[in-house]
Parts: structure tokens; C-alpha cells; sequence
């Protein structure tokens, strides 16, 4: 089986012949594994299985410095975060949204790798990511509090918002489904370390209208649904699960019972991560992380989950411990049986 067959069979609620994963890294660690590979793609030396496509977030120009301007206008600092950033200051600094255009969504710099990408690595389950997809881009438009602060306040300017980011990543959606793709990813945190950042009953009726409305153009097209969402969001699981999605990830176990979400879903959500970023990987040993990374690797031998760290690996990771998960996961029997 490929790789692409075997990340199928695991979204569909089959049990693969090995545990299949796809690790990310933020920049400091990439540059250290590139080094110490050789290369400067990942995808192959770590064996993903999973091949990303697009630019998930639509960072395209640098300002000055360590500032970078995104496709919506908002500036980002990356003094601190190398890797996205801080918002500047709101693009929308007050509840309208008169004399704001939103970005072209048929921007070909979101498309023009994914051909290439795909020839490359044709054995990858294949994803068109959108990052920031909802609340998040909402809130980086508007700034959080005055976005939090909007639900009650301006909720008729929030639905206006909301829509209009849903639209604009229809239309996103539709161009990326005319390549041979698998899955769209969407990205949105909702959760903080305990709870919903709005809370349920906002999120169902601000955030849940707006996803059955891009979920059910991907599952119209017979592709798979994967979402981001950081932090302690389980208490969504089933209506996530109700309208169509089939793939969560980060699955933070500081958050969330991995074990037992696994169990009680498996065959009806799949879950992508699991491997602290928070405590084993950036604290542990070598032996605690080999010891966890084969822990889940026996949760997953019956299907339900993609192994992977709980979010991309970040520079506070020991080296050692990057090297003792990724062999971990490339000496499974079964894999090693396949190449």
C-alpha cells in the first residue's frame, strides 16, 4: 500500500498495517534536520505521509524587519514567534466593514507549488490547507478582545465577518478542488487549557453555521475534512463528527484523555498527534520520549490515529529527542515491511 492508501484507509476507520504519521517542525528544528539529512525537504527523510499543500496562512510579503504582511492586510512580528508571529495592530478598528476588500482567494501563489508538490511525492495523502479559517482570522482582523468583545456587542458586524471569510474560503475550497487532491485542512483555535475561548452556546451559533457551510462543499466533492484546533475543545467533538469532519489534530494529551478518546471515537474520528510538545518532548529524555512514542503507537495499531507531535516541534525540543520519535515511527515491522 502507499502511504497516500494507508492514511485513507485510516480516516475511512480501518486498521493500517503500521501506524502512519506526519510530523511538522517550526524553523529552528527544520534547519537542524535539513542539516542533518542533507536536503531541504523534510517530507521524504522523516517519511511523512501526509503532503501539505498550499500556504496555509497566505504570508507573502515582508514589510520590514521581522514583520510580515498577510493576504488580509494584517502585520505580523516575528521578533519573538519566528514562525507566524504577533499581530501589529487591527486591520478592522471599528465594527464595519465598509471600505475593507477582502484578498483574492484565487491568488496563484496559494496554488502554484501543488502540481510540482504532487509529481514529487505522489505516494502523499494530498492537503490543501487553510489556515486561520474562521475565528482566528476573524480575531486577527479585528483584534481579540475587540472581537470577543463583538459576539455581544456587535454580533450582527460578527455574522457579517464571519460570512465573509466563509466565502472567501469557498471559493479558495473550489479552486483547490480542481487539483487531484485528498482533503482540505482547516485551521482554527478555538480551545484554550481548559474550555472553549468563547464559550459553546457563541461558538454554535457564530462559528458552527459557518463551517456546515465550507464542510459540506468539501464532503460535496467526496474529499476528506481535517481541522486544526489547539486546546481543551473535545466537548465539540460530536457535532464536529455530525457535520463531516474526519480528521483532529493537534490532540494535545495536557488537554485532553488520549487514550481514551481514541477508544471512544475510534471508527468515527480520526485524531493526528498525541506526543507532547508541552512536557515529553521539550522536557523529557530520550528514553521517556521513545517510552510515550511507542505507547501511542500501540493505541493506534487498531486504527483511529495519525502519529504525531501535539503541534509542530518547536527549538526548546532536544535534537536526541527529535531523532528517538522519527525512528521510532520508521522501525515499525510494518512499515519496514512495505519499503
Amino acid at each position: 500500500m502507499t502511504k497516500r492508501e494507508i492514511i485513507k484507509l485510516t480516516l475511512n476507520g480501518g486498521i493500517p498495517p503500521y501506524v502512519p504519521w506526519s510530523f511538522k517542525f517550526t524553523k529552528e528544528p527544520s534547519v537542524l534536520l535539513c542539516e542533518y539529512y542533507g536536503v531541504k525537504d523534510l517530507d521524504l527523510p522523516v517519511g511523512n505521509h501526509i503532503l501539505n499543500l498550499g500556504s496555509d496562512i497566505g504570508f507573502f510579503e515582508q514589510e520590514e524587519n521581522c514583520r510580515f504582511r498577510d493576504v488580509f492586510g494584517v502585520v505580523w512580528d516575528r521578533s519573538v514567534d519566528k514562525d507566524i508571529g504577533i499581530p501589529v495592530e487591527p486591520v478592522l478598528n471599528n465594527p464595519t466593514l465598509k471600505g475593507y476588500n477582502f484578498p483574492n482567494p484565487n491568488d496563484l501563489r496559494f496554488y502554484q507549488d501543488i502540481e510540482s508538490e504532487i509529481s514529487a511525492k505522489p505516494d502523499l495523502f494530498r492537503v490543501f490547507q487553510i489556515g486561520f479559517s474562521l475565528f482566528e482570522r476573524a480575531w486577527t482582523l479585528r483584534g481579540m478582545e475587540n472581537f470577543l468583545t463583538d459576539f455581544y456587542m456587535n454580533p450582527d458586524f460578527a455574522h457579517e465577518l464571519l460570512e465573509g471569510i466563509t466565502d472567501y474560503n469557498l471559493k479558495q475550497i473550489e479552486k483547490a478542488l480542481t487539483f487531484d487532491i485528498d482533503a482540505i485542512y482547516f485551521g482554527d483555535d478555538w480551545g484554550q487549557q481548559h474550555g472553549l475561548i468563547m464559550g459553546y452556546s457563541i461558538w454554535k451559533e457564530f462559528i458552527h453555521p459557518q463551517l456546515i457551510k465550507m464542510y459540506n462543499k468539501v464532503k460535496d466533492a467526496g474529499k476528506f475534512i481535517m481541522i486544526h484546533s489547539c486546546g481543551d475543545v473535545d466537548e465539540l467533538f460530536p457535532d464536529l463528527i455530525k457535520i463531516g469532519v474526519n480528521c483532529f489534530n493537534p490532540f494535545q494529551p495536557e488537554v485532553m484523555d488520549v487514550e481514551s478518546l481514541v477508544h471512544q471515537y475510534r471508527g468515527k474520528l480520526c485524531f493526528h498527534g498525541g506526543l507532547s510538545i508541552q512536557k515529553i518532548l521539550p522536557f523529557g529524555t530520550v528514553r521517556e520520549v521513545s517510552e510515550e512514542t511507542n505507547r501511542l503507537i500501540s493505541l493506534g495499531e487498531s486504527g483511529g490515529l495519525i502519529l504525531s507531535p501535539s503541534h509542530s516541534v518547536e527549538g526548546d525540543t532536544p535534537f536526541e529527542n527529535i531523532l528517538a520519535f522519527i525512528g521510532i515511527a520508521q522501525t515499525q515491522p510494518g512499515y519496514l515491511s512495505q519499503i
